[in-house]
């Protein structure tokens, strides 16, 4: 990162950190534009990913776990930095073991022998890195694909995409340790998360569907409750979003 580029990214820290009494409560913002982008994922999600989802569950279980195991080893690279600037030591050990032994011993981390060992990895990003700096969500919105999140999570995805390993050598099109990539491996690889996500969460996306008056306010709140319980490290054994439960 030039130096032009960290003093634009402190800089609107800095505005954000000003508007710090605005940003405790998640109110809505934009809701109406918000819910028609909400039926649009939902739109997408019914004719592209769940479909998708259901044939990857029919895998044979060694390979579904592999690609789960190795989209993983992935999102862990992120927790390294992110771990550190949160002042978690622990957690630094924990993710930057894990992503070396299921590296190498754990063939590109298709296998976890690192959870074995009693490493235990979790996601963190910059936006629960400043949920620990004690910055609220701000106002809940809704971005297309992306799917439900706040003003504090959407300047966490723009700093995650310097700080992570992967972005880097990927979308960032940078050399790290002579590893390079390009913008195809960094999609790949988010859609294989995604619909690893979606395939364990058939039912539960089904259940919440059927349940749910508002399905829009039922996501907030599952959204919500799950970024909150990471900032304080109160689900680290849980999937993302909990595994969709209420």
């Amino acid at each position: 990162m030039t130096s032009k580029k960290i003093i634009k990214l402190l800089s609107l820290l800095l505005v954000i950190s000003s508007l710090s009494s605005k940003l405790y409560a998640a109110d809505e913002c934009f809701e109406k534009a918000s819910r028609s982008i909400f039926k649009f994922n939902m739109a997408l999600d019914n004719v592209i990913i769940e479909p998708i989802a259901k044939g990857y569950n029919k895998l044979p279980k060694p390979l579904k776990e592999g690609t789960g195991n190795f989209t993983n080893n992935i999102s862990t690279l992120l927790s390294i930095p992110t771990s550190l600037l949160q002042g978690d030591f622990n957690q630094f050990v924990n993710s930057t073991g894990s992503v070396l032994i299921n590296s190498t011993v754990g063939i590109l981390g298709f296998l976890n022998p690192a959870e074995k060992m009693g490493l235990k990895s979790s996601k963190e990003d910059f936006g629960q890195t400043l949920g620990s700096y004690g910055l609220g969500p701000g106002c809940y919105f809704v971005l297309p694909i992306l799917g439900p999140t706040t003003i504090r999570d959407t300047v966490g995805l723009v700093v995650d995409s310097y700080l992570d390993p992967f972005a880097h050598i990927t979308i960032r099109e940078k050399e790290l340790f002579n590893i390079s990539g390009n913008n195809l491996d960094y999609y790949s690889v988010k859609g294989a998360t995604a619909v690893d996500f979606r395939s364990n969460n058939i039912t539960n996306f089904d259940s919440l569907e059927k349940n749910s008056l508002d399905l829009y306010s039922s996501f907030k709140s599952i959204y919500l409750q799950d970024r909150s319980n990471k900032i304080r490290n109160s689900s680290s054994d849980q999937d993302d979003w909990g595994n969709l439960e209420n």
